[in-house]
């Protein structure tokens, strides 16, 4: 039977006051679980090591650069957030911008079914995991160190002089009770030039490319969706470097501390700074 939202919620506190977890891990308050967004790259000087020691520091710079995801044991899996998930910042602790309709699209895509969806910004759903996971100078609610974690997840590494992106989207279901939201992560490198200016038009390119799998995906499994969420980061690394970008989806249930007096069914209600007030977040 499928779980309401307010089920799902209420089933996705875990067994620690200060710390989230992994799904999927005991003691967790039930079934459900929420998905936070993160988007992130990272770099590592080669001199004083050798190229695959600098990938595994460059990889771990972007997990701990900012929403701070660093010391987990993180396991691939596929992308979706089902019935009994919640994304953070859209379904839980709304995203003021995405509560009141504020955000603008920034462009349009044609469903098959003629329906022209819109096409938002990812960075309001990534300023929502960062205020749940804080960083790494000043955590907030971190993954317990050493915790295995499920993640929809994809890196890649270059070797400077060389660009280095990762770009992320999340598909938001029309019919929830029977279909999942979808993420997509693409990843890659050696945009042929340093300039940012020509590095930024291939990859606003690339947006339209990777809306437009996402509705092809969702034709496969007769899935629509309403809207989608995409966004993409980018940088340049420089010689004697290694560089990684990372699109990461960890699928995690929420510190006890995070749940705000009223009960986990108000994460439903509530906006991202309501959310903080609530929980007393320092501002």
């Amino acid at each position: 039977m499928v779980m309401s939202l307010q089920e799902v919620i209420t089933g996705a506190i875990g067994p620690y006051e200060g710390f989230c977890d992994g799904y999927g891990n005991p003691g967790a308050s039930g079934l459900g679980y929420v998905a936070v967004m993160k988007l992130e790259i990272g770099e590592a000087p080669v001199s004083d090591m050798d190229h695959v020691l600098a990938q595994i520091v460059s990889y771990d710079s972007a997990e701990t650069t900012g929403a701070y995801l660093g010391q987990i044991n993180a396991v691939t899996a596929s992308s979706f957030c089902g019935p009994h998930g919640a994304l953070w910042g859209y379904d839980a602790a709304r995203a003021p911008e995405i509560a009141d309709g504020s955000l603008l699209p920034i462009f349009y895509q044609s469903r098959g079914d003629g329906v022209d969806i819109p096409i938002y910004p990812l960075e309001p759903l990534l300023q929502a995991g960062h205020k749940l996971l804080g960083s790494r100078e000043r955590r907030h609610f971190p993954v317990i160190p050493g915790a295995r974690v499920t993640c929809a997840l994809k890196s890649h590494t270059v070797r400077g002089p060389n660009s280095v992106w990762a770009a992320l989207a999340v598909a938001i279901a029309e019919d929830r009770t029977r279909d999942a939201h979808l993420f997509i992560e693409d990843v890659g490198g050696a945009i042929p030039a340093a300039d940012e200016l020509a590095r930024q038009f291939y990859l606003d390119r690339l947006l339209a490319r990777i809306t437009m799998s996402i509705l092809r995906c969702g034709d496969n499994s007769h899935v629509r969706y309403k809207e989608i969420f995409v966004g993409y980061k980018t940088a340049w690394i420089e010689e004697g470097y290694v560089g990684c970008a990372l699109a990461c989806v960890p699928y995690l249930v929420l510190a006890q501390q995070a749940v705000p007096p009223e009960g986990a069914a108000a994460l439903l209600s509530l906006t991202l700074p309501e959310w903080e007030k609530a929980v007393g977040m320092p501002a």
